[in-house]
């Protein structure tokens, strides 16, 4: 495992993004909005913000209740900036990977804004967060859905595979992503660990970025992924990395039209209750 990417992040490599991701997560942040009044946080619930990140949202729950907030997050370098960022602000920010969540009984909300997706095998942290709700407890969850979550990422990485310096190194990538294709599978991956599925939708969002601030939305994200080593059987050479990102920035300017790209995202919304 190398020195940037930490233990139960699922192969995601997000150490090293901590201090610059919430300048560059406006994708993530502008689904936040919408899973907040999926929620339903209550003045006096207990609330754990699963796959917390940096804490930014965090903070914003801790303005919703007078209950206990807890914010985790597999990656230590996530929990490090948020603990500098937001001490002093009566928040338990603690390193954790969702699967590893001890927790029993101890919140009536779960808040998870762009984890899912890192969580595999999904089960395990769904069962975790299962005993970890109060009988009546909420967990609503917003994350990329579908193998093309982005189309125009899809494209780009397509292009990846097929360059001569890229495509052999990135044949062997290992995908650490969780991405169902419907609703309904997300329903049955939530109802098979006990959980009654109050709502579950799939949604297609679209926003304008200028070429360098799509690769910024890229590399909040997607990248953690690809330009991990952990999720290669073999060892990076130098230079990937940057050959990858080179590819990727060129075919999203490729993508633009009068200098900005539409990046679409598909998706998934599901508010889900412990009975």
């Amino acid at each position: 495992m190398n020195d940037t990417t930490d233990p139960g992040a699922g192969g995601a490599d997000f150490g090293a993004i901590a201090p610059h991701y919430v300048a560059r997560a406006r994708v993530q942040q502008r689904a936040a909005a919408q899973l907040f009044d999926l929620l339903g946080i209550g003045p006096h619930d207990a609330v754990l913000d699963l796959g917390c990140g940096p804490g930014h949202l965090t903070a914003k729950i801790r303005e919703l209740t007078d209950g206990p907030v807890t914010g985790v997050d597999a990656a230590a370098g996530m929990i490090g900036e948020a603990r500098r960022v937001y001490a002093g602000h009566d928040i338990a920010f603690r390193q954790a990977s969702a699967a590893g969540l001890d927790d029993v009984a101890a919140f009536d909300r779960i808040f998870c804004n762009s984890a899912l997706q890192w969580m595999k095998p999904a089960e395990p942290a769904l069962a975790a967060c299962h005993r970890a709700l109060r009988p009546g407890g909420r967990m609503a969850v917003q994350a990329p859905a579908t193998a093309r979550y982005c189309p125009n990422f899809a494209r780009a990485m397509e292009r990846v595979a097929r360059d001569r310096q890229t495509g052999p190194i990135f044949a062997r990538f290992v995908s650490p992503w969780t991405l169902l294709e419907s609703a309904q599978d997300y329903r049955a991956l939530f109802e098979g660990q006990g959980f009654k599925v109050a709502a579950a939708r799939m949604e297609m969002a679209m926003a304008g970025y200028a070429a360098g601030e799509a690769l910024g939305v890229f590399d909040s994200g997607a990248a953690a992924a690809y330009l991990n080593p952990d999720c290669y059987p073999m060892h990076l050479p130098r230079g990937y990395a940057a050959a990858v990102r080179r590819i990727v920035h060129d075919a999203l300017t490729e993508q633009a039209t009068d200098g900005r790209v539409d990046l679409v995202f598909h998706r998934v919304y599901l508010l889900a209750e412990k009975p």
